[in-house]
């Protein structure tokens, strides 16, 4: 019992997929915009990865390892998943069509994401058994959903919350002259006015400080990475 208490939550916190395996990114960053597609997507990922890693394990320990199959492992574990997948988006298509609406084209794309091949894969490789395997199963669902409501939940913050001043004003102006400069690719001696006084105004607020000799050479020290660039 203690052990598949261990793979549960070693599944779902300590090897979370997304998080630690980086595994099923494209439907993480597609669908978190929003924590309405968020849940819907984590439900139907957590029965297709459930049901799919059950199923694989049914087929790989009575179909294909009698037989010397394994090198069909794949090929036969994309077949049962995408068989989950069209079975999911069938029932999500007839119970709430909204939902099937603005999943899109991420639903069907569940069987091309690589969580759901690379967690039955993975279950094989660790030698569970059929209860380990279900759990294994439930707990990478579970933490790829939270994780994906997690990130959602931050969006969606972000998306309504103020800029804040300092992203706004002088920061145009710092992104405007890294593009003019082309981060210290330019001609010698090229500076402008408007450079001087954008790095007196960094200087003033206290977040970047420069160095300037003869107009002809600006230092500049990054505060977080400690480098010092010179444009010269």
């Amino acid at each position: 019992m203690t052990q598949y208490i261990f793979v549960l939550i070693g599944a779902v916190l300590v090897n979370n997929v997304v998080l630690v395996r980086i595994l099923g990114l494209c439907p993480f960053m597609g669908v978190s915009k929003k924590l309405a597609t968020a849940y819907g997507m984590g439900a139907a990922t957590t029965f297709v990865l459930t049901m799919g890693t059950g199923a694989s394990y049914i087929i790989d320990h009575y179909l294909l390892m009698p037989f010397g199959l394994e090198y069909l492992r794949i090929i036969s574990f994309i077949v049962t998943i995408a068989a989950l997948v069209q079975l999911t988006e069938l029932v999500i298509q007839k119970t709430s069509p909204a939902l099937h609406q603005v999943l899109g084209i991420y639903l069907p794309l569940i069987t091309t994401n690589c969580a759901v091949l690379g967690v039955p894969l993975l279950n094989i490789s660790q030698n569970n058994d059929f209860i380990a395997s279900i759990l294994f199963g439930a707990g990478s669902s579970i933490g790829f959903s939270l994780a994906l409501i997690l990130f959602a939940g931050i969006r969606e913050r972000i998306e309504g919350a103020d800029v804040p001043l300092h992203f706004t004003a002088f920061g145009r102006k710092l992104g405007a002259f890294f593009v003019r400069h082309g981060f210290g690719l330019r001609q010698r001696n090229q500076i402008y006015s408007g450079d001087i006084e954008l790095f007196h105004h960094f200087h003033r607020h206290g977040e970047l400080a420069f160095t300037a000799v003869d107009d002809q050479e600006i230092g500049w020290l990054f505060p977080f990475f400690g480098v010092v660039q010179s444009f010269q």
